[in-house]
């Protein structure tokens, strides 16, 4: 395995910016983008056209909603750097696909892409940067699926934080090292 770098930070906070200025620079042109966000309404699919328009045109892209570690194993061709924007949605998408979002067994859902995407990274020498969103800073979520999904990303952001060798935390798109 490779380094591993991992981007915390809350919305609009500058990570991905961060992330893509990173990956540049250990990485130049061998890079591969691994992007889970789906386009399920049109303001989404805005906003991942204007995230492929600012990434340099030589990083080849991998869409991977969900398996995203079998994706990267079966897609990666010796790049330098895997960066992977956002566990945040990837988290999001697996929870939407449960029956009952809420329910433990969706939690396990979690850990069951989660673990291989770990395997996946420690698998290839390239160095990963992870990008994803601190969610626990603010209110307390109203309902019960907000409280699940805010308490399982906060798991496994601190899982990713364990296995990571830098974690960094981006306040008012200013990066702060906190790990590494």
């Amino acid at each position: 395995m490779g380094e591993c770098i991992l981007i915390l930070g809350g919305a609009r906070s500058g990570k991905s910016t961060f992330a893509e200025r990173l990956a540049r620079e250990l990485g130049g042109d061998s890079v591969l983008f691994v992007a889970t966000a789906e386009a399920l309404d049109e303001e989404m699919r805005q906003r991942i056209k204007a995230h492929r328009r600012a990434r340099p045109a030589t990083w080849r892209t991998l869409e991977a909603p969900r398996r995203v570690g079998a994706a990267v194993q079966s897609a990666y061709r010796g790049e330098r750097v895997v960066l992977l924007d956002c566990v945040t949605m990837l988290v999001a998408n697996v929870l939407s696909a449960q029956p009952d979002p809420s329910d433990p067994a969706a939690a396990d859902a979690v850990w069951e892409e989660i673990h291989p995407l770990l395997s996946a990274f420690a698998a290839i020498p390239a160095t990963a940067i992870l990008v994803s969103n601190e969610v626990g800073l603010g209110l307390v979520p109203t309902t019960p699926l907000g409280r699940a999904y805010r308490d399982l990303l906060g798991q496994v952001n601190q899982a990713l934080a364990a296995q990571a060798t830098q974690v960094y935390f981006l306040v008012a798109g200013i990066p702060v090292k906190i790990k590494g």
